[in-house]
């Protein structure tokens, strides 16, 4: 660990620097961090009243984001499996990059669970050892452990690896691939349990059904993979850091694949609910077509579902897909729809009407819009961050003092 003190002022100093651009970028997510640090401050002064959720639809917009990030962070798998595990040369410089998604996808979605228990200090029960986590029995404590277990491998491996470039060592595979194994079954763990978490609930039946699980796993291959094109585009075209061409077919492929499978798992859902109307079918008729009058969740869905299609059928399009013109657009409206689908449309639903049949309709606060709107700047924040770090370690620009002072008494000794 001889270089690890520079390695940390090596990392401050990328983290702080930069043009007009970066700062500009760095001052709003940190305006909109601090907004929502007010907002979340109001709620913890005045309680969870101040939020849209009451007891009837106790798990909103927070909760939304969370089983939404939890999708984002595990599809970093789909890009660390063929770069690691396969040796994919097309990867081999984007798989940093998704390992940093998901770190920062994983850090909001702590975040989220945190304010929607509305006192942090309530986060302490959490905790193995110091709380009572009620494992294995709990399906939360399976999720707190997954989630915690999958950050800490998506930070050590890739810190592992910068250090070892940063010092100059080629690093030891057999040092970090059998952790990149367990990652990757880490990866498909964070989701499905979390999935269970809904699905596990027989009183509410729009979750019960054995469906959510993979349909969870498709919808989250589409939507991280096309965040992590975006992210990958954007470095490509305003560093030096060149990511093959190869990597952004492949993944572009993996997106429409994924899409495709998502609307076929969507579109079966739909025949079982409507086929034959039954009364577990309220909450769907309540999503879909309103309930009695009530239909606050109709535009969403069918906003979502239309977009969903329109970024499918174009990803779908060998020539579209092939061209950054229409590649990047489209990952972006699906990206936003499965965010509309799976967030809104899944979690909210569930609780309308109740189990004793009463429709109570859920619309998100100013702090709940404020608190999220910081919490996704934070995540930004986060990724811009080990994005900035880890750039000018991996273009060679950034070694330690210590190579420099090795290889200096050596140059004077020749003749």
């Amino acid at each position: 660990m001889t270089h690890l003190k520079p390695f940390l002022v090596q990392a401050l100093d990328s983290a702080t620097s930069g043009g007009r651009r970066y700062h500009l970028w760095m001052g709003v997510l940190t305006l909109i961090m601090l907004v929502g640090g007010y907002a979340y401050f109001v709620q913890i002064r005045e309680g969870l009243a101040v939020t849209g959720m009451t007891d009837h639809v106790s798990w909103g917009l927070y909760i939304s984001n969370f089983a939404f990030l939890v999708g984002v962070a595990a599809a970093a798998m789909m890009v660390v499996l063929p770069a690691y595990v396969f040796d994919d040369v097309d990867f081999g410089r984007a798989v940093l990059m998704a390992e940093g998604v998901a770190v920062s996808a994983l850090v909001m979605c702590l975040a989220f669970v945190v304010v929607d228990l509305g006192n942090p200090f309530a986060s302490w029960h959490l905790m193995p050892v110091i709380g009572y986590l009620n494992w294995p029995r709990s399906l939360l404590a399976w999720d707190v452990i997954v989630l915690n277990g999958y950050l800490a491998l998506n930070l050590a491996i890739p810190f592992y690896l910068l250090y070892n470039h940063y010092a100059g060592r080629t690093p030891e595979k057999g040092k970090y691939v059998p952790w990149i194994y367990i990652s990757v079954f880490w990866a498909v763990s964070i989701h499905l349990v979390t999935a269970f978490l809904f699905a596990g609930l027989p009183a509410r039946p729009f979750w019960h059904n054995a469906l959510l699980g993979p349909r969870f796993l498709a919808s989250a291959f589409a939507a991280g993979p096309a965040f992590m094109l975006l992210v990958l585009w954007f470095i490509r075209s305003n560093t030096e850091y060149e990511i093959k061409s190869g990597a952004f077919s492949k993944l572009a492929m993996i997106v429409t694949v994924a899409a495709q499978i998502n609307l076929i798992m969507l579109a079966s859902e739909i025949f079982t609910e409507f086929y034959f109307f039954t009364h577990h079918a309220v909450s769907a008729q309540y999503l879909f077509f309103g309930l009695d009058g009530h239909s606050g969740l109709v535009p969403w869905i069918w906003t979502a579902i239309l977009l969903n299609i329109a970024a499918t059928v174009v990803l779908t399009i060998h020539p579209l897909r092939r061209d950054p013109r229409f590649l990047m657009p489209a990952c972006l409206v699906l990206f936003v729809a499965i965010w509309t689908e799976k967030g809104m449309g899944m979690v909210i639903p569930g609780f309308i009407p109740s189990p004793l049949g009463e429709i109570v309709e859920y619309t998100p606060t100013w702090v709940e819009l404020a608190v999220t709107a910081g919490i996704w700047a934070l995540g930004l924040f986060i990724l811009t961050v080990l994005v900035r770090v880890a750039l000018p370690i991996e273009l060679g620009k950034a070694r330690s003092p210590k190579l420099r002072e090795r290889r200096e008494p050596a140059e004077v000794e020749q003749p």
